[in-house]
This record gives C-alpha cells, sequence and structure tokens, in this order.
C-alpha cells in the first residue's frame, strides 16, 4: 500500500500543479490537493477513515453533477457518439471538459475508496486481541 498510495500521491499533487491554468483551479486544486495529502498519510501508516469517506462523499456528489449535467458525460455519450475526449488537451468542446472532469473524479473516488476499506481493516486489527500469540507463549 506504501508504494500505491506514494504513487496517487505524486500523480495527484501533478494534476494539481496542472490545474494553475484552469479557470476552476479553485475548485480543483484543492480535490487533488486533498486526495494527495490523504495518500501522503496513508503511505505514512496514518489512517482518517472519516476524512476518505468525506472525500468520497464529496467527489460521489460532484461526479454525480458532471455526469447528469447538460454538457456531462450522459450528453456526450448519448448526443455525441462517446467522441474521443483524449485527441486534444484543449477542450474545445463542453462536454468533453466535464467528462475528463468525471474520470478524474471515477479515479480519485477509487484511489480513496481502497484506502477507506484498508484503514478500517488496518484499524481493526489493530483493536483485535492478539489471542494467537498468546496462546503460543502460554504453552
Amino acid at each position: 500500500m506504501k508504494i500505491f498510495n506514494l504513487f496517487f500521491c505524486i500523480i495527484f499533487a501533478v494534476f494539481a500543479a496542472l490545474q494553475y491554468n484552469d479557470s476552476a483551479f479553485y475548485v480543483w486544486m484543492p480535490i487533488y490537493l486533498y486526495a494527495a495529502v490523504l495518500c501522503w498519510l496513508t503511505s505514512n501508516h496514518k489512517y482518517y477513515p472519516n476524512a476518505y469517506f468525506i472525500g468520497i462523499l464529496i467527489y460521489v456528489v460532484y461526479a454525480s453533477y458532471n455526469f447528469f449535467d447538460k454538457d456531462g458525460v450522459m450528453d456526450w455519450m448519448q448526443k455525441h457518439n462517446a467522441e474521443n475526449i483524449v485527441s486534444d488537451m484543449q477542450a474545445q468542446k463542453p462536454w468533453i471538459e466535464e467528462t475528463r472532469d468525471f474520470f478524474g473524479l471515477v479515479i480519485l473516488i477509487v484511489v480513496l475508496l481502497i484506502d477507506y476499506i484498508y484503514s478500517k481493516r488496518r484499524i481493526r486489527h489493530r483493536m483485535r486481541p492478539h489471542t494467537h500469540h498468546q496462546l503460543k507463549s502460554e504453552t
């Protein structure tokens, strides 16, 4: 999990930096930096399940908006036949920007969901009494 989280920490920090010239940088920089910080903490064995959950919740709400918006993912799939959205870096059509945003949010959701599940297991494992080790030492 350490390599997984370090990888995404770097990726999300780079994604945040790339938002510098975006008109909505004030939205996207915090979105990516929030996940980058959580990945950094997780890579250092610091787990915050509530923070992952809050991030997932916010990202799901925003992804849902991007999916159903007038120029969102559904519009891209139905009216534009899922036209290529990565052929040009400049999003010249509004559904391209919304669809790219949606898939960025999906990546964030998946990473934080993996960290959420992993952290819950780690915390539960730490809190469970270690009866197996006690039994071995008594014999």
